[in-house]
């Protein structure tokens, strides 16, 4: 996700911060490069010419001059000004003040328009709502089936007809089902085109007036950078959305739809797509994106995505054990089991702070395949090296590899990570409260 945006303004900001006073000129080079970064990230144009003279008049005022680390507050400044640019803080989905909220799902094919309806389902239900979910796309072969397959997964009800039955009708009756079945939450997944044309939007208009939906989101691939913005001020004018749902974001590495479409059409970004997985729906945070983008991480996303994932029994029994530098390849396993719950482990590193600076981090992954190895490699050691691995030589190295079938590479490569990661504990520790309290969650990197 924005990683070549993110590349090319730490080059940008680490020469600032070489520069123990910065002149005009200084402020001018900084920005000319973050002006290319952005233009390079398909952002629009207007939005990058108006977000750098912002971005100027702040940098080169007194709040820079008067600043004992000058290059840091150009940085802060910037990271305001993007936070500003994406919402400023998020939006929320507007509930009813009488049940069901009725939230109609709209966006070309190919968008994930169902997919991310299923997905807004289950958050839904994690949150403690219930909702249904409504086949309103009788026009794309299998639509239906494919809403079906993905409600029975994440155990909500679907409401559905035939193939080619009018979707206003369903829609309405859809909404009326939700009522009699006592649902607070009544999603509406709609028909999609390859393109925008007038007969969509003249069947959408007239569900919108049928179902009168509290919130009308708008699905679109942020990979399709500036077209996504193009397809957002298409469907604003004739549906007046009420937000946006960025679909593929951990796919796009330049990001130029997060950036453009709450500049451009004045709507919100309320969720993000951030991978395939059914729970890989988060609401967006503005101030949050601001600091990934600029590598600085998102320690408060990776605290609530442990919250939600991770067992709180093993990380209060993780917490003594690291109070008493008791962390042994037990734990080290464990922690890789409950890590991949989380989600990848390349998203997880950019979300720690100051992670992404570091050479590799980005592309750490642990699969199924690697847990099974590390699992059989500590398997075949002794209760006493579980617990110290030093006393390890390289002949009982050799008979760990032949006990467990792997290379004593792989033993070599286990035992070097462990060091690692407890390295990084003792140094997490000593870090900010939120470090501290990642830490208690049981949020540990697995370095390579």
């Amino acid at each position: 996700m924005f990683e070549n945006l993110t590349a090319r303004l730490q080059e940008t900001f680490r020469k600032l911060r070489g520069k123990g006073k910065l002149s005009e000129a200084d402020v001018d080079e900084a920005l000319r490069e973050i002006r290319i970064a952005l233009l390079e990230a398909d952002v629009n144009f207007k939005v990058v010419r108006d977000f750098v003279a912002k971005v100027r008049e702040r940098a080169v005022g007194s709040e820079v001059a008067a600043s004992l680390t000058p290059g840091q507050q150009v940085i802060k400044i910037v990271n305001s000004e993007l936070t500003q640019l994406m919402g400023g803080r998020e939006s929320k989905i507007q509930y009813a003040p009488k049940p069901p909220t009725v939230i109609m799902m709209v966006g070309l094919q190919g968008s994930g328009k169902t997919t991310t309806a299923a997905k807004l389902g289950y958050l839904l239900k994690k949150q403690g709502r219930k909702p249904l979910l409504v086949a309103a796309d009788t026009w794309r072969p299998a639509a239906i089936k494919q809403l079906q397959v993905l409600g029975e997964k994440i155990g909500v009800e679907v409401f559905s007809t035939h193939e080619g039955d009018d979707a206003v009708r369903v829609a309405s009756a859809g909404v009326a089902r939700g009522k009699f079945l006592g649902c607070d939450m009544v999603l509406v997944d709609t028909q999609g085109r390859l393109h925008v044309d007038d007969e969509l939007m003249a069947e959408l208009g007239g569900m919108q007036k049928a179902i009168l939906p509290h919130e009308v989101l708008l699905v679109v691939d942020a990979m399709t950078g500036q077209d996504a913005v193009n397809v957002a001020s298409a469907f604003d004018e004739r549906l007046e959305l009420s937000g946006v749902i960025l679909t593929k974001l951990d796919g796009d590495a330049r990001g130029g739809a997060a950036l453009s479409t709450r500049a451009v059409t004045g709507k919100p970004i309320k969720f993000i797509g951030v991978g395939e997985r059914i729970d890989a729906l988060e609401p967006f945070h503005p101030d949050r994106m601001a600091s990934r983008i600029l590598g600085m991480g998102d320690i408060l996303s990776l605290i609530e995505k442990a919250e939600a994932t991770y067992d709180q029994t093993k990380a209060v029994q993780l917490t003594e054990k690291l109070k008493t530098a008791d962390f042994t390849l037990e734990d080290f396993q464990d922690q890789l089991e409950q890590m991949q719950k989380i989600g990848p482990l390349d998203e997880i590193v950019r979300m720690i702070p100051g992670m992404s600076r570091i050479k590799g981090a980005g592309d750490m992954k642990v699969d199924d395949h690697r847990l099974r190895q590390v699992g059989a490699i500590i398997g075949s050691m002794t209760p006493e090296e579980r617990r110290n691995p030093e006393v390890i030589d390289g002949s009982r190295r050799r008979r760990i590899a032949r006990g467990s079938g792997v290379k004593v590479q792989d033993v070599n490569v286990l035992l070097r990570q462990f060091n690692q990661v407890k390295g990084f504990l003792k140094q997490l520790g000593g870090g900010g409260k939120a470090q501290r309290r990642a830490m208690r969650k049981g949020i540990i990197p697995f370095m390579q």
